[in-house]
């Protein structure tokens, strides 16, 4: 039973930190505005409004965890609401508006990395 538990345990942990759904291929470049930065753990999501060809698309960027980005420079107040940003990152492998971001162009042209060099988009995290 107690290795039933562990296996099941070990596939969930696997995907969560697999790189699998995202294209580390290409890399993909976004501007657009945050809507919404949710600083929460096991990752920190941005979400953000791009405007191309006139059609509005809202993306989900992922990005590490709080502590981690701590670390990277960032802090729960680097973006906010109504910033233009430009990410660029590892597009969901489905055709999703979904991004791995590998790194972000603040308003105050800062470049941050979202990931440390183990966990970028073509890593091995």
């Amino acid at each position: 039973m107690g290795l039933i538990i562990l296996a099941a345990s070990a596939g969930s942990l696997l995907a969560h930190h697999s790189v699998l759904p995202y294209d580390g291929s290409t890399k993909t470049t976004l501007t657009g505005t945050v809507l919404k930065v949710l600083w929460q753990n096991p990752h920190a999501y941005i979400e953000l409004e791009v405007l191309a060809s006139g059609t509005r698309t809202r993306w989900i960027v992922e990005s590490e965890g709080p502590v981690a980005l701590e670390r990277l420079g960032w802090t729960s107040s680097t973006l906010t609401p109504g910033d233009v940003i430009t990410v660029v990152g590892a597009r969901a492998r489905d055709g999703s508006a979904r991004i791995r971001c590998a790194t972000v162009i603040t308003p105050a042209v800062r470049v941050l990395p979202c990931f440390d060099s183990a966990g970028t988009p073509t890593g091995g995290k």
